[in-house]
């Protein structure tokens, strides 16, 4: 009996082709594996508060908790310590400092500008990203400026998110990310960093950020929940059907100035990870935000899911995807998982 032919591209059919051959040990998976995971793709988000020795768990997000900044010092070295390159700095609030135009942003003596001077000065092999973005200082929890009928306006939320960029990086910050989604912010963050001389400031933008139901638990821990109430984010984050438009705002963020590009949330919309980069082939970023990192610790709590496992299997598919990093609540644990498998 002849063996089957070939077919141009293709592998060999079966029996000449038998691709369990190359699943068979563990050195043969190990040899012929395509995607890995490694320390260097993981970026910390933490919340930080003021005052001294607080610590305060989010309910929400089983492991997290709200650290003030001696507090923080400890995990942040603890980033450096196991390889982790990036840190990303999430404020809470004191209530009595919201007010309907979030200035609290843009204070250069507030608590993040505070904070990133001392990481930088205390762990300065650690990169440092901040959020650009009102939402945590304002009276109503959204992330811009509104007008007399409660509609977010664009271009002043543009203006104070300029102020509340040129603070981070006059602090010292590495990463600025707007993550606001307010058109044409990019451009003008990028052209007042080189015109103050903060050259090499870089960007993260939130280029594909969606108005998700994946957000919950963030809300609770930077406290902005009950300022925002019923009220949602539709008319500036983007409609979780579409994917053609967030090939549109990252191509507007990219010729805008933007280094880096992200997408948010992360697993619901790898679709869109692979697009981005596919299209671009620039470094993009995900989120695996609050409400995955949630529904994951809580399957594993329950005895559901093998928490280790599919903690690493889930950051694993984000480089699959095309993510050259992620952002993600389960950095330290992977981070230290990661070096106990060596």
């Amino acid at each position: 009996m002849n063996a089957p032919t070939p077919i141009s591209g293709h592998p060999a059919p079966y029996p000449l082709s038998r691709p369990r051959r190359l699943r068979r040990d563990v050195f043969t998976r190990n040899l012929v594996r395509e995607h890995h995971l490694t320390v260097h793709d993981l970026i910390y988000p933490v919340f930080v508060l003021e005052g001294q020795g607080r610590r305060e768990p989010v309910a929400s997000m089983p492991g997290v908790e709200r650290l003030s900044l001696d507090q923080l010092l400890p995990v942040a070295q603890a980033c450096a310590d196991v390889g982790i390159p990036v840190m990303a700095l999430f404020p809470v609030i004191d209530p009595a400092r919201k007010t309907p135009d979030g200035r609290e942003a843009w204070n250069p003596d507030g608590l993040i500008p505070r904070v990133v001077a001392e990481l930088k000065a205390r762990v300065p092999n650690l990169g440092v990203m901040t959020d650009v973005a009102l939402d945590p200082y304002t009276s109503h929890g959204q992330d811009g400026l509104l007008d007399d009928t409660g509609y977010i306006v664009n271009d002043a939320t543009v203006e104070v998110l300029v102020k509340q960029a040129l603070v981070q990086a006059a602090a010292g910050v590495d990463i600025v990310a707007p993550s606001d989604m307010m058109d044409g912010r990019i451009g003008a963050i990028r052209q007042a960093l080189e015109a103050r001389g903060h050259v090499h400031t870089r960007i993260m933008a939130y280029s594909a950020k969606y108005a998700s139901s994946f957000y919950g638990p963030f809300r609770d821990a930077v406290g902005s929940a009950a300022n925002l109430g019923k009220a949602d984010k539709k008319v500036y984050q983007m409609d979780p059907a579409n994917s053609d438009e967030a090939l549109r705002e990252v191509a507007l963020d990219l010729a805008e100035g933007a280094d880096m590009v992200m997408v948010k949330p992360g697993m619901p919309y790898l679709d869109v990870v692979r697009r981005v980069k596919d299209e671009f082939k620039v470094p993009t970023f995900a989120y695996q935000v609050s409400g995955e990192y949630a529904m994951l610790k809580a399957a594993a709590a329950n005895g559901w899911l093998d928490h280790d496992a599919v903690m690493m299997e889930s950051l694993l598919a984000f480089k699959r995807a095309g993510a050259d990093g992620v952002l993600t609540y389960f950095a330290l644990e992977a981070a230290r998982l990661l070096a106990s498998q060596g």
